[in-house]
């Protein structure tokens, strides 16, 4: 199959979809995306379910999951606030494409870091 023309897709340089890439291949978008699969999650829960990630980063991670739509929020009116993340059904419709990649990576570590150190040894 032909993909030389994805790049120009919506007649825009292939920004816009550079710009969603951006965002869903982002590391810690797909852990935070990947966690809620399990259900709705409170903030500090999901932070200790995501291994490595900032209370900063899960912040900007969910503002911006929230804005495009793959991750609803909802603040329950307590002392304190309590605030719930959950998957949207476009948020669970990433989850097939993206554990296909997981995945995929995994397979290929072996061979990957094979590479990875043929190639650090061409390099001495």
């Amino acid at each position: 199959m032909d993909y030389g023309h994805t790049c120009m897709i919506r007649g825009d340089g292939g920004r816009t979809i550079r710009a969603i890439l951006d965002r869903i291949c982002n590391k810690w978008t797909l852990l935070v995306v990947a966690t809620l699969d399990e259900g709705t999650v409170r903030f500090g829960d999901l932070r200790q379910r995501v291994p490595g990630i900032s209370q900063r980063m899960l912040t900007l991670t969910l503002r911006n999951l929230e804005r495009d739509g793959l991750v609803a929020r909802t603040v329950h009116a307590e002392v304190p606030p309590r605030v719930e993340y959950a998957l949207t059904d476009a948020g669970r419709s990433l989850l097939a494409p993206a554990l296909a990649l997981a995945g995929w990576a995994m397979e290929h570590v072996p061979q990957i870091e094979a590479s990875r150190a043929a190639y650090r040894e061409r390099g001495k």
